[in-house]
């Protein structure tokens, strides 16, 4: 079993403004500075996008990385649930997690605080490449469950990406207590986010059936 971990308090800028249209985030040299800072202003977009626009099928809180990491290629961050179990199956076998009842999952799914995916859009076409979810009473608590990204990506700095979004989605809803749980060969990954291994020397408990 992982760490447990609880994250510090950020002053993390929202990722979202406001209005329902679909975001884009600026990449590149100096990106991870930029991340937040870019969105200050308001994204001037349309009050609707165009029914061919790719990220129009990535619902309203739809955000996109640019520049992407190839030609021809769009990176999309979504929170869409309606996710065939399919290709996020074959998402967690490309990082070897061991197999879930689909029906198991998709409850999960259903029963989550959030859900979002990352989604590599080629032309017409495209994959799950990222994903994480969070559970939360709505009002003190969220814990972070699932983050994965496919290896074919890792090392790009698209996992902090994910997770800082995440992350950006639960303080707008106003929840000050985000924790997870953290295999050790990542849990310098989640430190550098700001997250802290047995905060106050608190220890994660668990309870399994006999």
């Amino acid at each position: 079993m992982g760490h447990a971990f609880r994250i510090k308090a950020l002053s993390l800028q929202d990722l979202l403004t406001t209005g329902t249209a679909p975001k884009r985030v600026a990449a590149g040299m100096g990106f991870w500075k930029s991340l937040f800072s870019a969105l200050d202003t308001p994204v001037a977009a349309p009050s609707s996008v165009p029914a061919d626009d790719p990220l129009a099928g990535y619902g309203p809180q739809a955000v996109e990385i640019t520049p992407a990491i190839a030609a021809n290629q769009r990176l999309i961050l979504s929170t869409r649930r309606d996710i065939d179990l399919q290709e996020l199956e074959a998402l967690c076998d490309a990082v070897g997690w061991s197999r879930r009842p689909v029906r198991r999952v998709r409850r999960a799914l259903d029963n989550s605080f959030l859900v979002v995916s990352l989604w590599e859009q080629l032309a017409q076409q495209r994959r799950l490449i990222g994903f994480a979810r969070a559970t939360s009473d709505h009002a003190f608590n969220a814990t972070i469950w699932d983050v994965v990204i496919n290896p074919s990506f890792q090392g790009q700095g698209l996992g902090r990406v994910l997770m800082e979004y995440v992350i950006a989605q639960l303080q707008q809803a106003e929840i000050p207590n985000i924790t997870l749980f953290a295999d050790p060969h990542v849990v310098d990954f989640y430190r550098r986010l700001g997250f802290v291994l047995d905060p106050e020397g608190i220890k994660g408990m668990f309870w399994y059936p006999s």
